[in-house]
């Protein structure tokens, strides 16, 4: 069984393929959507989730290799074995990243069980050996991880980029965010509000660089 490098991909703006009309090419083009990717969606036909979305470009036609021109990847999910085949090969000649679902071998990429709370991202793989057991960690893990993970996140971004904007001092920004992305933050966000976490975070500071506001 192949070993893989956990990877986190920018497809901001990219051209993603995806070859299919299905529920599950649907939601294929939902999470590469919400990556950022210009998605295109290749079918004889569609079904009526993948007929009503918006900001894709559907191509309603059997799939053909001119359509993976420009793309930095592509996503089959068909039910057709000759055409994911086909697919996958094309991609691979052209270097182009590819998944054929539920098709580990037909893969030079898989996607893991993942979990959003905002900008945070915890992902489960058992490299294909069990996606079962991938999805029953998941759903744990989103039991124990709240929406107050998300807000928790977004804090701590604002406050990097305010630091690394206003303290010059390396080691003092670094202990200071350290400091803060620590579960006691999270705690009161989850307790008494974001207001409340931001008061806190200022005293961390002050406490660094007296007489700072």
């Amino acid at each position: 069984m192949a070993k893989y490098y956990p990877i986190f991909l920018n497809i901001q703006d990219k051209k993603c393929v995806v070859v299919g009309g299905g529920n599950v090419a649907w939601r294929k083009v939902c999470s590469l959507k919400e990556a950022g990717a210009k998605v295109t969606v290749v079918s004889p036909d569609f079904c009526p989730e993948l007929e009503r979305e918006t900001g894709v470009e559907r191509i309603q036609q059997k799939y053909t290799t001119d359509i993976l021109k420009g793309a930095a990847l592509v996503v089959a999910s068909t039910d057709d074995g000759v055409v994911n085949k086909k697919v996958y090969s094309d991609a691979m000649e052209r270097g182009i990243l590819v998944n054929v679902v539920d098709k580990p071998d037909l893969c030079s990429f898989i996607v893991p069980a993942s979990i959003q709370r905002g900008d945070l991202c915890i992902s489960i793989s058992t490299g294909g050996a069990s996606p079962a057991l991938a999805r029953n960690i998941r759903e744990y893990l989103e039991g124990q991880f709240g929406a107050e993970y998300g807000e928790f996140t977004h804090l701590l971004s604002e406050v990097r980029q305010k630091m690394l904007l206003e303290i010059k001092d390396e080691a003092i920004r670094r202990d200071i965010l350290q400091r803060i992305a620590g579960f006691d933050i999270l705690e009161i966000i989850k307790r008494k509000g974001v207001s409340e976490a931001k008061r806190k975070i200022l005293e961390i500071v002050s406490e660094k660089i007296p007489g700072d506001k």
